[in-house]
C-alpha cells in the first residue's frame, strides 16, 4: 500500500511546473533582488471568475525584471485598491530573493505558510478578509513561488531544501519583516515548517493554526522495512537520470494541473483559471523542476508527531474531511496531544481548506488569534 502510494502522491500532487523552456518569461533574472511594492488585486468575489493571477502578480513579475542592481533603494510605493490594501515586495534572506505580500496596519502579526508546490498567492483569498483586524503576512518559500530556486546541487552535500532551512526562513522573517511575535497559518507541508520554527524559537511564535498538515507517509520512517530500498531507489531514478524531468514535463499543462488540482478540491469549482495558472506561473522560473525533484527525495527531517510535543504554544488543527491525501481518519490522531487546544472537522472540504473554503477558515482563524493575542508569550528576542 505505501508503495503504491508513492506513485499516488507523485502524480498527483500540484506543484509549479513549466510551460516551455524557451519562454521568453523564463529568462526572469530571479537572482537579482531589490525592495519595492505593488498592489495586488483581491480576487473576484465570484468563486467562477476566470482570470490570470492578479494584475499585481502580473506587475510584479514585470517590476522584478526591471529592478535596481541595489537592493537597498526602494521604489515609490503605488496606490493600492481599496477593496485589496494588499502588496507585493522582495526580501534579501541570506543573498536570496524572496517574494512576500502584506496588507494590514494593526492587530496581531499574522505569518501566513503555503503548501508544496504552492504560494503566497494560494492565501489571496485569506489576506485581504484577515487585514481587516490583523498585519498579515504571506511568503514564498525558497525555492517556491517567485522566490528564488537555488540549484540544490550546487549548494554542497547536504539536503537544501528541508524543513530546518524553512523553519530558520520563516524565524528570520518575522526578526527581519514581522518585528514582532506572530501566528503560523499553515496549510500542507508549510504545517511543518511551522512546528519547527516553533520548536527552535519558542518565543517567536504565539500560536499555530495547521489546515491538513502533511502527515508526511512517504517519511522512511513510515515505510515498511522491505519497501525502503524500492523507495530510494525509485527517487534515485528520478533525481539522478533524465527520467525526474522527462516526468516533470510530461505533465507540464494546463489541463494536467487542473486535473491535479480537481483531485485535491472536493469542490471543483473552485478549480478556477486563476488558480491553475498560480500554480502553474512559477514553474516557468529556471531551477523549478530541480526543486520538486529534490524535496520528493527528501525523506527524513521531522514528523509532526515528533515535533507536537515541543511545541509550547496553542494549536488549533483544521482538516477537510475529503481531503484524499491526508485523510482525516489518520489525522484525528493529533487531537490527542496537550498542545491541540481544538480539532475541528470542516465538511466537504479537500486538501486546501484556506482556498477552497475561506467562509470557514477565516472565522476558525480570527477566532483562534482573537483568543490568545494578549497572552502573554515572554519576550520575543532572537
Amino acid at each position: 500500500m505505501e508503495s503504491r502510494l508513492f506513485f499516488v502522491k507523485l502524480a498527483t500532487t500540484p506543484i509549479p511546473l513549466p510551460i516551455s523552456s524557451s519562454s521568453s518569461s523564463s529568462k526572469i533574472p530571479f537572482s537579482r533582488c531589490s525592495f519595492f511594492s505593488t498592489p495586488i488585486i483581491a480576487p473576484s468575489k465570484s468563486p467562477h471568475a476566470l482570470r490570470l493571477p492578479s494584475d499585481g502578480s502580473r506587475a510584479f513579475r514585470r517590476r522584478f525584471r526591471a529592478s535596481k542592481a541595489d537592493p537597498a533603494e526602494e521604489e515609490e510605493e503605488e496606490e493600492t485598491p481599496a477593496e485589496a490594501g494588499v502588496r507585493s515586495r522582495t526580501w534579501n534572506w541570506r543573498g536570496y530573493c524572496i517574494r512576500y505580500q502584506s496588507a494590514g496596519e494593526s492587530g496581531p502579526a499574522l505569518v501566513l505558510v503555503h503548501g508544496f508546490g504552492a504560494n503566497s498567492d494560494h492565501w489571496r483569498k485569506n489576506i485581504p478578509v484577515l487585514a481587516k483586524s490583523n498585519r498579515v503576512y504571506a511568503f514564498d518559500l525558497i525555492g517556491y513561488g517567485y522566490s528564488d530556486k537555488p540549484n540544490p546541487r550546487e549548494l554542497g552535500g547536504n539536503p537544501f531544501y528541508t524543513f530546518e532551512t524553512w523553519a530558520d526562513q520563516l524565524n528570520e522573517f518575522c526578526a527581519e519583516v514581522v518585528g514582532d511575535e506572530a501566528f503560523f497559518i499553515c496549510n500542507s507541508i508549510g504545517g511543518l515548517v511551522g512546528l519547527q520554527a516553533a520548536v527552535v524559537k519558542p518565543q517567536v511564535c504565539k500560536g499555530i493554526v495547521l489546515l491538513d498538515i502533511s502527515l508526511r507517509m512517504l517519511h522512511i520512517k513510515k515505510q515498511p522495512w522491505y519497501g525502503r530500498p524500492f523507495i530510494k531507489s525509485f527517487q534515485s531514478l528520478l533525481r539522478n537520470t533524465a527520467v525526474g524531468k522527462l516526468f516533470y514535463n510530461a505533465i507540464a499543462t494546463p489541463e494536467s494541473v487542473r486535473s491535479i488540482l480537481c483531485q485535491c478540491y472536493h469542490d471543483t469549482s473552485a478549480v478556477t483559471d486563476e488558480l491553475v495558472q498560480i500554480i502553474l506561473q512559477p514553474g516557468l522560473a529556471p531551477g523549478a523542476a530541480d526543486v520538486f525533484l529534490e524535496f520528493i527525495c527528501y525523506s527524513e527531517g521531522p514528523l509532526p508527531e515528533e515535533l507536537l510535543p515541543k511545541v509550547k504554544c496553542p494549536v488549533l488543527v483544521a482538516w477537510g474531511d475529503k481531503d484524499p491525501w491526508e485523510p482525516v481518519e489518520l489525522g484525528r490522531a493529533y487531537a490527542d496531544f496537550n498542545v491541540v487546544e481544538e480539532f475541528i472537522v470542516l465538511p466537504n472540504v479537500g486538501h486546501c481548506p484556506q482556498d477552497e473554503a475561506p467562509d470557514l477558515v477565516n472565522p476558525l482563524i480570527e477566532s483562534f488569534v482573537k483568543r490568545h493575542a494578549n497572552a502573554k508569550h515572554g519576550i520575543f528576542t532572537f
